[in-house]
C-alpha cells in the first residue's frame, strides 16, 4: 500500500496582482470561477492525496476552498510579484508543506482550463519511468526553422539554409504549452533544477494549448468552451 505521506500532490500557483487579464484567476469561465476547472480536472483524475493553492490574495483563497483544495497558507508578497517564477514558488510551497524527497509534486496553471485527467495521469506516469520533469507541451504547426523575422520594412529568414526544405524533411518542434509540470520534490526544491533538462512530454492537441495569458487568449479560451459545450 502507498505511503499517504508520499502520494501525488497538486500545488496551484494563483496570485491575485495579475495585470493583464485582472482578478483572472477568480474570473468567472463557462459557468464557474476560473480556478475551478483545473481544480475539478485534479479530482476526477482520483490521482492526488492534495490539492493545495497557493495564494497571497484572500478572495482566492476563499474560492479555491469552495471548491475543494487546502490553503493551508498564503504565500509571501516578495513570491508575489510580477517578477517572481513558478519554480520559486512551487519550491517554496513544497518546503512549507514539508513533503518528503521522492514526493511526485505537480504544479497545473489555475487557466487550465481544458486540462484533463488522463492529462496529469500522463505526466504521472512519465515521472514513473525516470523522466525527471513530464510538462506539457504543443506541437508547433508549421516548420520553425523557416521562420521570418522583420527587418526594418522588410523581412528576412531566420535561417535563410532552411528555406528551400520540404517541411515533412524538417523536424517537429514543441513549446510549452503552459498547462502542468510533474516533479519530484526534491527536484523542486533543487534551485539549479532546470525544467528543460531530463524532461519527458505530454503532447496536447493543439485545440487545447491555450495558455491564457491576455484578453485574447480569454476570448480565444471562451470560444472552445462554447463550441466543446462547458458549462452547460
Amino acid at each position: 500500500m502507498r505511503d499517504p505521506s508520499e502520494g501525488p500532490v497538486l500545488i496551484l500557483p494563483a496570485r491575485g496582482g495579475s495585470k493583464r487579464i485582472p482578478r483572472k484567476n477568480v474570473r468567472p469561465f463557462a459557468g464557474r470561477p476560473a480556478i475551478g476547472w483545473p481544480i475539478a480536472a485534479a479530482q476526477d483524475s482520483n490521482l492526488f492525496d492534495r490539492i493545495v493553492v497557493t495564494t497571497d490574495d484572500a478572495e482566492i483563497a476563499k474560492v479555491a476552498r469552495a471548491c475543494g483544495a487546502e490553503v493551508p497558507f498564503l504565500r509571501a508578497d516578495d513570491l508575489s510579484d510580477d517578477h517572481a517564477g513558478t519554480t520559486e514558488v512551487i519550491r517554496d510551497a513544497v518546503t512549507r508543506l514539508g513533503l518528503p524527497v521522492t514526493t511526485p509534486v505537480c504544479c497545473l496553471y489555475p487557466t487550465a482550463f481544458f486540462v484533463t485527467g488522463d492529462d496529469l495521469k500522463a505526466g504521472f506516469a512519465a515521472l514513473g519511468r525516470g523522466a525527471t520533469w513530464a510538462l506539457s507541451l504543443g506541437k508547433y504547426r508549421t516548420p520553425i526553422q523557416r521562420a521570418y523575422r522583420q527587418d526594418g520594412t522588410r523581412v528576412a529568414a531566420f535561417d535563410a539554409a532552411q528555406m528551400p526544405k520540404r517541411s515533412q524533411d524538417l523536424e517537429e518542434a514543441f513549446f510549452d504549452a503552459g498547462q502542468f509540470y510533474w516533479a519530484r520534490a526534491a527536484t523542486w526544491t533543487d534551485p539549479e533544477a532546470r525544467i528543460w533538462d531530463g524532461a519527458a512530454a505530454v503532447v496536447l492537441p493543439d485545440d487545447r494549448c491555450i495558455d491564457v495569458d491576455t484578453p485574447d487568449d480569454w476570448a480565444r479560451a471562451e470560444r472552445l468552451a462554447g463550441l466543446m459545450g462547458l458549462g452547460d
